[in-house]
């Protein structure tokens, strides 16, 4: 069974930092792209930041310069740290592994709350 286990959220103050894992069971992440999703309350779904099988990634511009994703393979975990985090970086965030950052995803992780308030 493959499950994606999502931990690292909470609450942080404007300008803080958090970083969040993904850990995988039952699948290598090794040939998987990672992408992280979040989804504001009252908003769609976005993609934030995505990292290949190669460690190519990308970024959705708001989080540009803030977000970094990276993964160890050692670990079978992928990881976002988020660094002079905002108050619209409010969200439930979501990791998901697909066969390319442009394709859907076969598995979702269960989800994690970040907020951002001081």
């Amino acid at each position: 069974q493959v499950q994606l286990v999502q931990s690292g959220g909470g609450l942080v103050q404007p300008g803080g930092s958090l970083r969040l894992s993904c850990a995988a069971s039952g699948v290598s992440l090794d040939y998987y792209a990672i992408a992280w999703f979040r989804q504001a309350p009252g908003k769609e779904r976005e993609g934030v930041s995505c990292i290949t099988s190669s460690d190519d990634t990308s970024h959705e511009d708001s989080v540009e310069g803030r977000f970094t994703v990276s993964r160890d393979n050692a670990k079978n975990t992928v990881y976002l740290q988020m660094n002079s985090l905002k108050p619209e970086d409010t969200a439930v965030y979501y990791c998901a592994a697909a066969g390319s950052c442009h394709l859907s995803p076969d598995y979702w992780g269960q989800g994690t709350q970040v907020t951002v308030s001081s």
